[in-house]
């Protein structure tokens, strides 16, 4: 059983930083990625990570948002710059069993964290 805890959302304006964390345990999964959701929207695929070195971003978030792991510390990290209201959310980490390619498909993630909330204001 893989179990994701996210930490590191909040508040922030226009223009600034955030770095979300998503700490992981158990086995089997390789492929690990960042979607976030917002009210009345489905969920999105933001960034994604396999093998530690292949990566994918969204349109909207790409060169702005950076996606990391450091496998000593079975976590996960987004590096969140250049934030805009837009990106108001409730950001989730997921890890998908097996997996070579980074998926920006929710539907392709066997384990979720509970989410964290990350609002942007203007």
């Amino acid at each position: 059983q893989v179990q994701l805890v996210e930490s590191g959302g909040g508040s922030v304006q226009s223009g600034g930083s955030l770095r979300l964390s998503c700490a992981a345990s158990g086995y089997g999964y390789s492929t690990m990625g960042w979607f976030r959701q917002a009210p009345g929207k489905e969920r999105e695929g933001i960034a994604a990570i396999a093998s530690s070195v292949r990566t994918r971003y969204a349109d909207s978030v790409k060169g702005r948002f950076t996606i990391s792991r450091d496998n000593a510390k079975n976590t996960l990290y987004l590096q969140m710059n250049s934030l805009k209201p837009e990106d108001t959310a409730m950001y989730y980490c997921a890890a998908l069993r097996g997996g070579y390619y980074p998926s920006l498909l929710a539907l392709e993630y066997n384990y979720w964290g509970q989410g964290t909330q990350v609002t942007v204001s203007s």
